[in-house]
């Protein structure tokens, strides 16, 4: 059994069930990727699959060794590689497709993806910090206060939250629910919010264990 696949954020719509109900989805163009190597626990210590999503890339964007591992795989070149997971007895072989069609309707997946980059933001934002008094001339409204005391140790420790750099980081949304599947057009349905922007890359595992939890059915 293969457990992921590569794909791109298409964007957010909602679905109709069959009661009626509204249900938020983000559409995710999954596929269809390329197997282009094959790792076993034997060679490398684990069993995966090395995936490349299908696209256009530019043969001079390509370093020499980047080349001939695609050469030795024979496949075309693609701009995006990952690993995904996969059984020891699975007899994908290099160049074999890898479809949307792995995953089934009310199915759990875990989305791995870059989520948003908001800039440098300050501690209120990127931290929840209440801040301080709005009314009554307080003048201290969105700063972060004290960082530490000043005759000992002197410093301030490491860790302390401050303001900085927010987003841009590699985020998991855990046990989002698959609501439909259109393997025709490589689409999967997934309920709930995922990582990044429009045309972010993600990886889409299959949920193995533990219980179902957000973006779960009610």
């Amino acid at each position: 059994m293969i457990n992921g696949i590569l794909g791109r954020k298409i964007g957010m719509t909602q679905v109709f069930e069959a009661d009626g109900t509204v249900v938020p989805v983000t559409v995710v163009e999954a596929g269809p990727c390329l197997v282009v190597q094959r790792k076993t626990k034997d060679n490398d210590g684990y069993d995966a699959l090395q995936l490349g999503l299908v696209g256009r890339v530019s043969p001079r964007r390509l370093t020499a060794p980047a080349k001939g591992h695609f050469e030795k795989a024979g496949v075309p070149p693609t701009k995006t590689l990952g690993e995904v997971r996969c059984d020891a007895d699975e007899k994908a072989a290099p160049g074999d497709k890898v479809l949307c069609d792995i995953f089934a309707e009310k199915e759990h997946v875990d989305v791995v993806g870059v989520s948003k980059g908001k800039g440098f933001q300050g501690v209120v934002k990127r931290h929840g910090f209440a801040g301080g008094a709005a009314t009554h001339g307080s003048m201290f409204h969105r700063a972060p206060g004290s960082i530490g005391p000043s005759a000992f140790p002197s410093r301030v420790f490491a860790g302390t939250r401050s303001s900085g750099r927010m987003g841009g980081k590699q985020t998991t949304m855990k046990n989002l629910v698959v609501v439909r599947v259109d393997a025709e057009n490589h689409l999967l349905y997934l309920r709930g919010a995922v990582p990044g922007a429009r045309n972010t890359v993600v990886k889409i595992v299959k949920k193995l264990s533990g219980k179902a939890g957000r973006g779960a059915a009610a």
